[in-house]
């Protein structure tokens, strides 16, 4: 299904998967969603993407977090995947970030 994206998409979509799976590897969350790009659209360079604007849902809160994703050329794997949970994301910013 990710070969069916255009590669920006994927890029981001498969970022986006591995941040639910390595967050939730954290016995403290359990993420039902992860956008890497929610709260500001994260940097690109040729197989890498930085964020500080991410955020993930877990148990009904939305949470922050930094991240640093690494891909193969084609952004069909995850050769590195880095990050850091920041505060809890007031339920007032969920909106107009398009928290659901």
């Amino acid at each position: 299904m990710l070969m069916q994206l255009d590669p920006d998409a994927r890029f981001e979509q498969i970022c986006d998967l591995e941040a639910a799976k390595r967050i939730g590897k954290e016995k403290i969350y359990r993420p039902e969603r992860a956008i890497v790009s929610a709260l500001d659209e994260p940097k690109i360079a040729a197989t890498t993407m930085t964020g500080k604007g991410g955020a993930f849902k877990s148990k009904g809160q939305w949470y922050q977090f930094s991240f640093t994703c690494q891909t193969s050329p084609d952004h069909m794997q995850v050769l590195s995947f880095s990050y850091q949970v920041g505060e809890p994301i007031p339920q007032e910013q969920w909106e107009k970030s398009g928290l659901w």
